[in-house]
């Protein structure tokens, strides 16, 4: 592990490490990857948006190894729907003549695939040696008083097992002061230590990154993430052109707003203004192609470094900072090679393997017109698609 105090800053040219390939388009041979199977990973995917009630309205597919991109394919459309009918438990259709195809330059709304970026914000402070990775919340937030009484840790945040229950209704109370008073008083509803999936991780993670730095979240992924790996179409919203998400009313929502497009799904990161540390990032396929291969080349990409490869492979690793590593559930046969990755509300996924410098992006609209029950199926079949062309290469 190199020393925290030397290493150079987070998204700047240098630190004595060569430039990574950027990425190109070719052909599956030139990645190394059987093309049968990424035809059949193709194949599958269109069908996603197809019939009466399709997985999601529209679907775009990234997937390569190294620095060549062997898939970039869109299907369906990035709106679709007018609203969702409840009386009669329907998909309300636009006429043909205003739906939006989908594109591989379509953004989505990210949802959870968010807590990467700020993950990633979070490890560069502990590579500037600014934040540490033991040290307790409390140290940076004192005015966080139940944080600070159960003495809840950075590596708790980025690892799911601070105790902190899944969310709180931010979205309910009357303004910023309620929703900052209410962050502030609450404790862990489980023995910390254990694990619990919480996007109250990243929103106490976020306030501590903001107060250590000086800057606001948006601004720590810009200058230190997206800008110097060229990701111009991610940032926080709104974000016009994105793919629609939900017509959001109660009771299936938790909030009355309507059909969304180019705004944030999720109602905590709404009331939040949009920029949150579990949700809000919006961007496109190729983007996240540039960010996954930024990661699997060591945290370099041409002649930008965001991370140097010791934290990156601290965030990696099992359990993972930020990252699930080696999840069936939505990885598939990836998982069997210690891939890392994370999943969105909205439909949205990545999965990386270091092992072989694979990589998939999977963007869907699974919420439009209406959230229903997660089905993991695709993301699972996705993955193993993606595993075997590694394999039959």
């Amino acid at each position: 592990m190199p020393s925290l105090a030397d290493a150079p800053h987070p998204g700047r040219k240098g630190g004595g490490q060569l430039s990574a390939p950027k990425l190109r388009v070719d052909t599956p041979e030139r990645a190394g990857l059987d093309p049968a199977e990424l035809r059949n990973l193709v194949r599958d995917v269109r069908a996603l948006t197809r019939g009466p009630e399709p997985w999601a309205a529209g679907v775009v597919v990234v997937a390569g190894r190294g620095p060549v991109i062997a898939v970039e394919e869109a299907a369906g459309w990035a709106v679709r729907y007018a609203s969702y009918d409840e009386k009669t438990g329907t998909r309300v259709e636009l006429p043909p003549e205003q739906r939006v195809p989908m594109s591989v330059r379509t953004p989505f709304d990210l949802a959870s695939l968010t807590k990467l970026f700020t993950a990633v914000a979070a490890v560069q402070q502990l590579e500037r040696g600014t934040l540490g990775i033991d040290a307790r919340v409390g140290a940076y937030l004192p005015e966080f008083r139940a944080a600070r009484a159960h003495d809840v840790t950075v590596r708790q945040l980025l690892t799911h097992t601070s105790g902190l229950r899944s969310e709180l209704p931010l979205y309910d109370c009357p303004d910023g002061a309620a929703r900052l008073a209410l962050l502030r008083a609450e404790e862990p509803s489980s023995e910390p230590g254990e694990y619990l999936y919480s996007d109250l991780n990243l929103l106490l993670l976020q306030h501590v990154l903001e107060r250590i730095t000086g800057r606001t979240l948006d601004v720590l992924v810009r200058d230190g993430i997206t800008r110097p790996l060229g990701m111009t179409a991610t940032g926080f919203g709104p974000c016009p052109d994105a793919a629609a998400t939900e017509d959001q009313r109660r009771p299936w929502a938790k909030a009355d707003r309507g059909m969304l497009r180019g705004v944030v799904h999720d109602e905590n990161a709404w009331a939040l203004g949009g920029v949150a540390g579990h949700a809000g990032l919006f961007s496109t396929g190729r983007d996240l192609a540039v960010f996954c291969r930024a990661l699997l080349a060591g945290g370099s990409y041409g002649p930008a470094r965001i991370l140097g490869p010791d934290f990156v492979e601290l965030m990696l690793t099992a359990p993972g900072l930020g990252f699930a590593v080696a999840q069936p559930w939505f990885m598939g046969e990836l998982a069997e090679r210690g891939a890392a990755g994370h999943t969105g509300f909205t439909g949205t996924s990545l999965v990386l393997d270091p092992g072989t410098e694979t990589f998939l992006v999977l963007l869907a609209n699974t919420v439009h017109p209406r959230r229903g029950a997660v089905r993991n199926a695709p993301r699972v079949g996705a993955g193993t698609r993606v595993a075997r062309a590694v394999r039959g290469a």
